[in-house]
């Protein structure tokens, strides 16, 4: 099992971005493999810090990590993005966090080895909104959506740059007053990519690349809410030159409200409405949810306003805590027009008392029924 990122780094959930730096730099300097030659536990702390500072470096990562943990980040069709580190992608990813330590490089040539491969290019993410229903939230399940992602053209090649040989990267070395100083900083040809464009494929921008529309499949949790945000690693852009990775696609959903159920948390909430005949005689009522038909039983003398708990028959918790409930709010009809005969029924029974509201001890008050409601 995973061990939690905020521990393996030391710090607390409501750490600044400057304090999760100087944590992860700290426990670099003392994992680095340079101090530890041949240690394999070391190297696996060492990677294990650098993929908690990946996802708590990251505003987005974080906020998902802190609200999923670990599974923000399983599977293709997760809230995913998260993946376990190598050597290589630490040392081109975080290499500048701690490489003054090491004599301006990374120490050993073990170290240095790592640096010398191109640098790998991220394509940019993708943002759609999906809209879905309440069934959708319920069921959880399958959903294919249709986008439109930058890929490379058909024909389109790239070459080493020839100003930075393929690393991404100037030095530059000035004279000052303390002696000289040497500065590193992105190549202004490639723009830090290591390649630059050889030739264009047919209806490509400058960077080689066209827009081709796309199937993606969406995986959608049961329970999830309005404004969740689903990740679907590399179905993003692509990335210009041959060692990019496409950028992820990130779902941001909708919930529509429902015409008949309204929810509250993980809780339905359904109004149903009945006549006096039913009220009084009692009934049998089938409801349509969008889990299913369900069959209520009313008894004779059912008054308006009373609420029936319909247990485990709501929405599925999104951490998998069970179900919400069904709740039943009845409402007595009280027909507007009567014609003769109707008001003279009502008229003989005007002062029957058993037509006369005698709630006794028995029956609770609404805001007593509101108080076990939330109890």
């Amino acid at each position: 099992m995973k061990r939690d990122y905020y521990e393996i780094l030391g710090i607390s959930k409501t750490a600044t971005a400057a304090e999760i730096k100087r944590a992860y730099r700290k426990k670099a300097i003392q994992y680095h493999p340079d101090k530890n030659p041949g240690d394999k536990e070391a190297e696996e702390k060492f990677k294990e810090a650098a993929e908690a500072y990946e996802v708590l470096s990251d505003p987005d990562k974080k906020a998902r990590y802190d609200q999923f943990g670990h599974r923000a980040f399983e599977g293709p069709g997760g809230f995913g993005g998260g993946h376990h580190m190598n050597m290589e992608d630490i040392f081109a990813q975080f290499g500048d966090i701690f490489g003054d330590i090491f004599g301006g490089g990374f120490g050993s040539s073990q170290s240095r080895s790592y640096t010398r491969r191109p640098p790998q290019v991220r394509g940019a993410d993708l943002r759609v909104k999906l809209k879905i229903t309440l069934e959708d939230i319920i069921n959880g399940g399958e959903k294919k959506i249709k986008i439109k992602r930058k890929v490379k053209a058909p024909g389109t090649t790239y070459q080493t740059c020839h100003q930075c040989g393929g690393t991404g990267k100037m030095t530059r070395v000035t004279n000052t007053i303390f002696g000289r100083m040497q500065t590193t900083g992105t190549c202004n040809v490639c723009g830090g990519t290591g390649q630059i464009l050889q030739s264009r494929g047919q209806g490509s921008d400058a960077n080689g690349m066209i827009l081709k529309e796309d199937i993606v499949s969406i995986k959608l949790p049961k329970g999830v809410r309005n404004g969740v945000q689903l990740r679907v690693g590399g179905k993003g852009n692509e990335a210009p030159g041959t060692n990019g990775v496409a950028g992820d696609l990130i779902v941001q959903l909708v919930e529509q409200s429902d015409t008949q159920f309204k929810r509250e948390g993980n809780n339905l909430h359904y109004d149903l409405y009945i006549s006096i005949p039913e009220a009084v005689l009692g009934t049998d009522k089938i409801i349509n949810t969008p889990s299913g038909k369900i069959k209520l039983h009313l008894e004779p003398g059912t008054q308006s306003g009373k609420i029936l708990r319909l247990k485990n028959k709501g929405i599925p918790d999104l951490d998998g805590y069970g179900n919400g409930d069904l709740l039943i709010n009845v409402n007595v009809w009280i027909p507007k027009k009567l014609d003769k005969e109707q008001k003279e029924f009502f008229k003989k029974h005007f002062d029957n008392p058993d037509f006369q509201p005698n709630p006794g001890k028995s029956e609770k008050s609404f805001f007593e029924k509101i108080h076990d409601l939330f109890s």
